[in-house]
Parts: C-alpha cells; sequence; structure tokens
C-alpha cells in the first residue's frame, strides 16, 4: 500500500468509525470503486489502534473513573450511584459483541466483503432505521440513568456492526434512542461501550501480526494508518457530541442515503 492511499483509508476510518455512517462500509466501498489493492492485515492494525488511540485520548478522564469504579466495586465499595455502575454495565454490554465478533466475524466478512450492492442496501436502511429513531425517541433519559437493561440491549444491537454498512455507532446510537435516551447520552455510552470491543479487535490483530511480522515496505503505511485515524477519529468525536447536543442526527442519514444510492446507481448503469 502506498503513503497516500493509507493517509486516505486512515482518515477515512477516523470519520467513519466515529460517525454513524460505517467504517466497514467505506473501507470496502472506496477501494472497490477505486480498484485499490486489499489493505491487508498490517494495515487492518493501523487502522484500528488509530481509532482506539482516539477514543483513549478524547475519554481518557472517562477511562481513569471507570477504572477506578470498576476496582471500587470489586473490593466491596459498593454501587450506590449511577457512577459507581457504570463500569460493569460496559463489560455488560460489550459481551454480545465480543462473543458474535469472535464467532461470526469471519463468515459475516467471507458474505458481505465481496457484495457492494448489499453493504450499499445496509447504508440505506440502517440510515432509515436511524432517521426513524431520532424522530420517535423520547430523549428524556441522561448518561446517569443508563441501567443494566439498557446497556444489555445496546450491547445486542452492537452486534449487527458486524455486518458491513450498519455503523457501530450508528446502531448503539439507534437502540439508545429507542430505548428513551437523549442524543448526548446515546452517542457517549456507544462511545465507551466501543473501546473495550475496538481495544480487544486492536489485541487480537497485533498478535497476529506479531507472529507473521510486518511485511518490508509496509511500516511506512502502518504508521500514517495509525496517526491519520487517531487525528481524525479524535476530530470527529469533538465534532459529533457538540452537533447533537443542538441538531438532529438527520445530515448523517441523509448522507447514507445519497451514498448508498449512488452505489447501487453506479452497479445498476455502470458495473
Amino acid at each position: 500500500m502506498n503513503p497516500l492511499h493509507a493517509a486516505i483509508l486512515g482518515a477515512l476510518q477516523g470519520l467513519t468509525e466515529v460517525l454513524p455512517i460505517s467504517s466497514s462500509g467505506h473501507l470496502i466501498l472506496l477501494p472497490w470503486l477505486l480498484h485499490w489493492p486489499a489493505s491487508g492485515l498490517t494495515f487492518d492494525v493501523a487502522l484500528h489502534l488509530g481509532t482506539l488511540i482516539a477514543l483513549c485520548l478524547y475519554f481518557w478522564r472517562d477511562i481513569v473513573e471507570l477504572t477506578f469504579n470498576f476496582f471500587k466495586g470489586i473490593a466491596g465499595g459498593g454501587l450506590h450511584t449511577a457512577s459507581n455502575r457504570l463500569p460493569f454495565y460496559i463489560i455488560a454490554g460489550t459481551i454480545p459483541a465480543a462473543i458474535a465478533g469472535k464467532t461470526l466475524e469471519g463468515p459475516v466478512e467471507e458474505m458481505f466483503r465481496n457484495s457492494p450492492a448489499l453493504i450499499a442496501s445496509f447504508i440505506i436502511i440502517f440510515g432509515l432505521v436511524l432517521a426513524f429513531s431520532d424522530t420517535i425517541g423520547a430523549k428524556r433519559w441522561k448518561m446517569d440513568s443508563i441501567t443494566l437493561r439498557a446497556a444489555l440491549i445496546i450491547g445486542l444491537a452492537q452486534c449487527l456492526a458486524l455486518v458491513p454498512g450498519v455503523s457501530r455507532s450508528g446502531i448503539t446510537i439507534t437502540a439508545a434512542l429507542l430505548i428513551g435516551y437523549n442524543r448526548e447520552a446515546a452517542a457517549r455510552f456507544s462511545f465507551l461501550l466501543s473501546i473495550p470491543i475496538v481495544a480487544g479487535a486492536a489485541i487480537l490483530k497485533v498478535g497476529h501480526l506479531a507472529r507473521t511480522g510486518i511485511p518490508a515496505g509496509e511500516m511506512q503505511p502502518l504508521i500514517i494508518g495509525i496517526v491519520t485515524s487517531a487525528v481524525f477519529g479524535y476530530l470527529s468525536v469533538v465534532f459529533l457530541l457538540r452537533f447533537i447536543q443542538s441538531r438532529t442526527l438527520y445530515p448523517f442519514v441523509w448522507y447514507r442515503l445519497i451514498i448508498g444510492s449512488g452505489v447501487l446507481a453506479y452497479l445498476a448503469f455502470f458495473h
């Protein structure tokens, strides 16, 4: 992979992993449209590490507090407040996606990676589902109202993110909105819930890379991918959490409809 491709795909990963528009869908469709070669394991590691760095940099205070409350809870310090319970809710919400990822990631990727039409269709469908949730959701509950039931529902929804075109942040925000949380709580919990999954994926891929080694000439794209993914991921988190304080999620819905329809039109007329 050349440095320009690495920079573009790293930036794309950073933007689309955070915004509710599907990183996996974009990272499959763009190289397919431009006839770029497959990125391979080395660059997958770069993208996951970059995203993880971005999330950890933005939410470092939350991570420190969650870690403190987790150890306080297992040491018998009690679960009397919402902040005390939150790390355990995040763990509970992570379990379904961790199991699904371990057992289904390979078959799902094999099924959908070579089907741009299906990916574009899912971008459209789950964009409409996002619009529905943003329209009818009560938006009355804040972050301190997260319950175990809510964490499990959102965590189960996160399993759908294995399918390219769905979007991890999109489907978890959708689920949170549908059960009554406001946009800011939905997005914030979505990001905190994604950290263990992104970290787990990064650790697994780094382990594979450690066993196989970095191919010759791949170090520069690896570094570029990590840096661009981290920078654009961080900026995307800042943007989205500010954006939803006063605006709806409909701009992302319209974007999904345009991109998905554009790919389907391209397939119908030129492919």
